[in-house]
């Protein structure tokens, strides 16, 4: 059964992304919400993003909210953010794979991959 899930890691401070919002849409065949989540103690989702059936071949994205994360742990930001909002769009062409998209972020960086 196919899956999509995601994890943050703060590489700043070397912790889980506690509390980070993410925004999930899909962008095809039409520009749709999906779902919106804050990550757990372990900085992951609770649950998969989509799975079984609701995981569909077509392209996505996810929005993390950076900006508004680093303000309540207290950090300094400039206004505006660097990073505040980080989209990542991926596509899905196996409906029954595990897709894995896990973001790393500081304040000034980010980078992602297809984890498993």
């Amino acid at each position: 059964m196919g899956r999509l899930t995601t994890h943050v890691l703060d590489t700043a401070r070397g912790v889980p992304g506690v509390g980070m919002r993410v925004e999930l849409y899909a962008l095809s065949p039409k520009f749709e919400k999906l779902k919106a989540i804050a990550m757990n103690g372990d900085g992951r989702s609770d649950a998969p993003l989509l799975e079984g059936a609701d995981l569909k071949v077509g392209q996505y994205e996810l929005v993390f909210r950076a900006g508004d994360y680093f303000r309540e742990t207290g950090l300094d930001l400039s206004e505006p953010a660097f990073l505040d909002e980080i989209p990542i769009r991926f596509a899905v062409a196996d409906i029954g794979a595990h897709y894995h998209v896990p973001l790393l972020v500081t304040p000034w960086s980010y980078s992602t991959y297809r984890g498993s």
